[in-house]
């Protein structure tokens, strides 16, 4: 028997697994030891399409950075240190500086988490910006798009006549990847430009999942593309994207033009952090990767969407999420009322809301396999979803027929399973 050890929370939960029946999916990247500020100095002055970070920016400006919230890790307390450091060393003055959280439809993030995302020096030196995406006060209307999307963002992208852009390029489930624009749209959009982007992921003509809307996917992913229109009425000045260990740590970094160095970090991510298998199997056991990403059920969603992918249909799917933060919206529970997922694509029909299609996307997994959710989250809850509630990793487990050949993936959302042509 072999052991691996499956992040859950800030702890992890031990597996003692037969190889011959299990196998590990975690890409191809190798292991990496993490940047030194003296190379994310270096990618900084040397920056993907783009001038160096010193020859942008200059006495007078007003510079806006925009970080993610607690719900990501995109190792920003070091990155947002070294790029302060950096602008007020060409000419910025501290008083023309601010941070502003990406949080979008997310809660607030607490004054402990800014001290963490920031580092204490950061946050006690520098303005920190809340976004209230239900607040229109706090939005500015700048137009629309083509596609007749309403453009209201946080009137502090305004205020500032230069915005950097923040984060980690990872996997994502609609928009193909996170990083880049997703900072701007959903970020610091308000509910209703959100709502807007984000359904274009359903065909609401023909049913289910809009072509070309799906992980790992920029070229004709609708979402994507809706959201880079909103981000480029901003023209953001420069972009730091970084690719992080699974300790939150950065090993790899693209900065740049705003557009330019997140493709080229999204081309490259997916070439690390795809599996290619020959069929999928009866079990998956999948684990978040641990705090942030299993901080609530909606972020744990892209592993067990990761899941999927590698699990037959009718199989099993063991998805460890801690879940402290609870469901992530208090409202969510309420779009598991109807009968099936069927029924839920005409309620987003009819009042369509971001939360609402997680949750469709959650049940139409939950139809198609069985799911084990070892976390925190009340059991009859968990019931009311169409999952399994498990006290243990070891009481889901006993569930499962030991003979029965599986996968399993350590870091769920940062690893996309792909099936081999035939």
């Amino acid at each position: 028997m072999t052991e691996i050890q499956l992040a859950y929370g800030r702890d992890s939960l031990t597996f003692a697994f037969d190889e011959t029946r299990y196998q590990v999916l975690a890409g191809n990247l190798p292991g990496e030891r993490p940047l030194t500020d003296v190379e994310i100095g270096e990618a900084l002055s040397e920056p993907i399409a783009s001038p160096a970070l010193d020859d942008l920016f200059s006495p007078g400006d007003s510079v806006l950075i925009v970080v993610s919230d607690a719900t990501r890790a995109t190792a920003s307390a070091q990155i947002t240190n070294l790029l302060v450091r950096r602008l007020i060393q060409n000419g910025v003055s501290p008083s023309s500086l601010a941070v502003v959280f990406a949080t979008g439809i997310h809660r607030a993030v607490t004054p402990a988490e800014k001290i963490e995302l920031l580092t204490p020096f950061i946050a006690q030196r520098v303005k920190t910006i809340d976004h209230a995406a239900y607040d229109p006060s706090e939005m500015v209307l700048l137009g629309t798009t083509e596609r007749g999307t309403p453009v209201e963002l946080n009137r502090a992208l305004k205020d500032f006549n230069q915005v950097v852009l923040t984060g980690a390029i990872g996997f994502h489930y609609l928009a193909g990847f996170t990083g880049g624009r997703k900072s701007i749209c959903p970020g610091l959009a308000s509910a209703r430009t959100i709502a807007a982007t984000h359904m274009l992921a359903l065909d609401f003509e023909t049913g289910g999942r809009r072509k070309g809307v799906c992980t790992g996917l920029l070229e004709g992913n609708a979402v994507h593309e809706e959201c880079e229109r909103v981000a480029a009425i901003i023209e953001p000045r420069f972009g730091i994207y970084s690719v992080v260990d699974d300790r939150g740590r950065a090993v790899r970094l693209h900065a740049g033009d705003w557009r330019a160095a997140h493709r080229e970090g999204c081309k490259e991510y997916l070439a690390n952090n795809s599996a290619t298998i020959a069929a999928t199997r009866d079990v998956v056991i999948v684990s978040c990767g641990g705090f942030p990403y299993d901080i609530n059920l909606i972020q744990a969603h892209k592993a067990l969407d990761m899941a999927a992918q590698a699990c037959r249909d009718g199989g099993t799917i063991v998805l460890l999420a801690e879940c402290p933060d609870g469901f992530g919206r208090p409202d969510f529970l309420k779009w598991f009322e109807g009968g099936n997922s069927q029924a839920l694509e005409t309620r987003l029909r009819d009042a369509y809301e971001v939360n609402g299609q997680t949750a469709w996307s959650l049940l139409t997994k939950a139809e198609r396999f069985r799911i084990y959710l070892v976390s925190e989250l009340p059991e009859e809850d968990v019931r009311r979803m169409r999952m399994s509630p498990a006290r243990s990793l070891t009481d889901a487990l006993d569930q499962i027929d030991r003979e029965m050949e599986g996968y399993i993936l350590p870091r769920g959302p940062a690893l996309l399973p792909r099936l081999a042509p035939h």
